[in-house]
């Protein structure tokens, strides 16, 4: 993981040629000079630095350590920025940062991997700054994943780098004029002097400022003084997106080059290879360069990809065997039970665990025993997996989109050989991902294909080659049990699941008051399929499994949904707060017409508190969405439209899924292959969204991304137990039959 490296610990601070830079990681030294280089603008840009600039024109651009996939991080994370700068809105500019180890965020690695340094004292930042710089430079801490970047990146460091950059201006402006810095303000990138009447735009005093020393704890406003944070602002990114300039992976050229087009087709069950191939059709086809055998996959190279994919059909191969040639969706979940039967009571790996389960549950009045599963998912991204790729004079350039860049060119040095130095991986648009891009197998295969060839080819997986061979979101199977008091009320929860992927806390039901609760897992049960990140990673099926199993809690004790869940919080009053807010907006306790059911669920995931109702109409046996109420408490939403757009699109993703989502096995492989049978939600089926933010906690901030998402399943499917007594144990809901 450590190939990558290429310069020494990031800088802080940088000017040249008259423009100002500040790259605010706050860590030991200042290797400017050596970041000058990898972010130097064209023409009339003089200067460089690693998170702020200021060119002759008096523009700020934010340079980010993270990539755009729909989800507005560009314009949240430069709101925080300028907001601490004082920099005018109407000239702000944006790049996405070098894919090198000199851009990592180490606040990155605090968030997942060191929360509470968080509050470590200042004395020892810089320390902890240094050390964690170096951790995520081998953790390519250069990644956009987790609803991570304003809450990590965007609070630690770009509202630092920005009050950096205003103090080192003031700085600057006041050995100049001769005045206590204390006596200049700031406002729309221009500093003035009240009591001379002086005032001068940052780009005057950019030079000077970037030789003033960096504050290491640079003063940052308080609430009341914010500006742009906290305001529904423009997306930065809208016009070329609108417009059709901005330039995906999918639209990668290279200047001066002849364009040439890979398709693939791996073996259809992981672990097989390839025995035999049969191309002798496909060579004769126009336009045809290379059918290439690289034993795990086949690959036609021809001079468009319509030609590419057309001769790849009639490809003959034959694939060696595997256990699992065999194996279909039904038997895997028959695996699953086994192993959950042979854990019994005490077996598994125990994540986290309070009071005495077992006694609890044994001496309860009434015990409630439940099971749920759900199958893999694939992510449908709607720009198709594409890596372009091009092996010269020792150097391998590589054109897409990666949610950790980093990584994809380690990992292509290990497949490659060649050296990580020596690697380029230039970041495109994103067109979505919902964490397909956190793998890198795209980029590995494309630069292989580059290396077998001596031209550039830019490799596009067809939809059916993406459904079929990518990385899933785990299929599993969660049994519950839960020990009530005579009033109804849960004493015990013991909950026990097959597979575990992250974050560890996704079973977690902490902010309900239960005395007795134990968490189990048994992360070794085999499953063949490859398995990774997908929206919301594992909070997506237990969001489903634990309000599901509240619901039925709900039922059992004869008490509202609502009311069983309000008693259950009263040491956690931002939940509660958060569940009420969802309850007053929807009128929860309303009558509903006949065949409509409501439900309500409460799932904290990824810093944010999301609460969502969802009415359902029940027509001709098929449950339709008709609206969804989501109250969320993300502690300080900093682009609240940008926040909303996340919850609505969250809910959409996760409708999806709960009507339609399903990837399943037969003889080994993966049944879907398309849209016609992975079917995604259609326009007419969007259900009308309300959303209402609450802030609840202004230093702590939650993620946007993918917190509305784990809620949609069981809010939707215990209104559909509202509407026709049915409970829904497994999705999709297409599979179920209603009278």
């Amino acid at each position: 993981m450590a190939k990558w490296t290429r310069r020494a610990v990031i800088g802080s601070g940088l000017l040249a040629g008259g423009a100002f830079v500040v790259g605010v990681a706050l860590r030991p030294g200042n290797p400017v000079d050596e970041l000058k280089p990898l972010v130097a603008g064209g023409q009339g840009e003089n200067l460089i630095n690693s998170w702020v600039k200021i060119d002759a024109d008096n523009v700020v651009t934010a340079i980010i350590p993270h990539t755009e996939m729909g989800q507005g991080v560009r314009t949240s994370l430069v709101q925080m920025l300028a907001d601490e700068m004082d920099a005018d809105w109407d000239k702000i500019a944006v790049m996405e940062a070098p894919t090198t180890g000199d851009y990592v965020s180490q606040h990155m690695v605090r968030l997942f991997f060191a929360p509470g340094t968080l509050d470590a004292p200042p004395w020892l930042d810089p320390t902890l700054d240094g050390i964690l710089t170096q951790v995520s430079k081998l953790a390519g801490g250069y990644a956009t994943g987790g609803s991570s970047s304003v809450r990590a990146t965007g609070q630690r460091g770009m509202r630092v780098a920005g009050a950096a950059a205003r103090e080192m201006l003031i700085a600057a402006a006041a050995e100049a004029w001769n005045v206590p810095a204390g006596d200049i303000r700031t406002a729309n990138s221009t500093l003035l002097h009240d009591g001379s009447g002086r005032s001068a735009a940052y780009a005057v005093f950019a030079d000077a400022a970037s030789r003033q020393s960096l504050p290491t704890h640079p003063k940052l406003k308080t609430p009341d003084q914010f500006k742009l944070m906290g305001k529904s602002m423009p997306r930065v990114d809208l016009d070329e997106k609108v417009n059709g300039s901005a330039q995906y992976g999918i639209d990668a050229t290279i200047p001066g080059q002849t364009m040439r087009y890979g398709a693939i087709f791996a073996a259809p069950v992981p672990d097989s290879t390839i025995k035999s191939v049969n191309d002798t059709q496909a060579k004769t086809m126009p336009g045809v360069l290379e059918v290439i055998n690289f034993g795990g996959f086949v690959a036609v190279i021809a001079e468009g990809y319509w030609q590419a994919q057309q001769a790849l059909d009639t490809v003959e191969m034959d694939f060696s065997k595997t256990p699992n040639d065999n194996l279909d969706q039904k038997g895997l979940f028959d695996r699953y039970e086994k192993a959950l039967s042979e854990a019994g009571d005490e077996g598994g790996d125990v994540l986290g665990e309070a009071g005495d389960v077992i006694s609890a549950s044994d001496n309860a009045p009434a015990t409630v025993e439940a099971e749920y599963r759900v199958p893999f998912l694939a992510h449908g991204a709607m720009e198709p997996v594409n890596c372009t790729g091009w092996v010269h004079d020792g150097v391998c350039d590589l054109w897409t989109s990666a949610q950790v860049p980093l990584r994809a060119i380690s990992e292509v040095s290990d497949a490659t050989g060649i050296a990580a130095d020596n690697i380029n991986l230039h970041q495109m648009e994103m067109g979505g991902s919902f964490g397909r891009r956190l793998r890198d197998d795209y980029a590995v295969i494309s630069a292989r294909v580059a290396q077998a060839v001596n031209y550039p080819v830019k490799v596009i997986w067809s939809r059916e080659e993406d459904i079929q061979k990518a990385y899933y979101r785990t299929c599993t199977t969660s049994r519950f049990k839960a020990g009530l008091e005579s009033a109804g009320r849960p004493v015990s929860w013991d909950n026990v699941y097959v597979h575990q992927e992250a974050p560890p806390e996704a079973a977690f039901v902490d902010y309900y008051d239960i005395p007795n609760k134990r968490i189990r897992t048994l992360p070794d049960v085999p499953m063949h399929l490859r398995f990774g990140d997908w929206r919301s990673v594992d909070e997506s099926q237990h969001g489903f499994f634990k309000e599901s199993f509240m619901d039925e809690l709900a039922h059992k004790a004869g008490v509202d949904p609502f009311e069983y869940r309000l008693a259950l919080l009263n040491k956690s009053p931002r939940h509660k707060a958060v569940l009420e807010g969802v309850a007053e907006m929807s009128g929860w306790g309303r009558k509903l017409p006949a065949g409509h059911g409501r439900g309500i669920a409460l799932v904290p995931s990824f810093g944010t508190i999301v609460a969502q109702v969802a009415d359902v109409e029940l027509s001709g046996g098929t449950p339709r969405v008709v609206r969804v109420y989501c109250c969320a408490d993300p502690g300080f939403a900093v682009n609240p439209s940008g926040f909303e757009a996340q919850m609505e699109s969250a809910i959409v993703y996760g409708l999806t899924a709960v009507l339609y989502g399903e990837i399943s096995l037969e003889e080994g492989a993966v049944v879907q292959s398309n849209f016609h049978d992975y079917e995604i939600l259609r326009m007419e089926e969007m259900p009308d969204i309300e959303v209402k933010i609450i802030n609840g906690d202004n230093v702590v901030l939650g993620g946007g991304g993918e917190p509305g998402l784990p809620p949609i399943a069981p809010a939707v499917a215990n209104a559909v137990f509202a509407a026709t007594g049915v409970r829904v144990r497994e999705l999709p809901l297409n599979n179920i039959t209603f009278a």
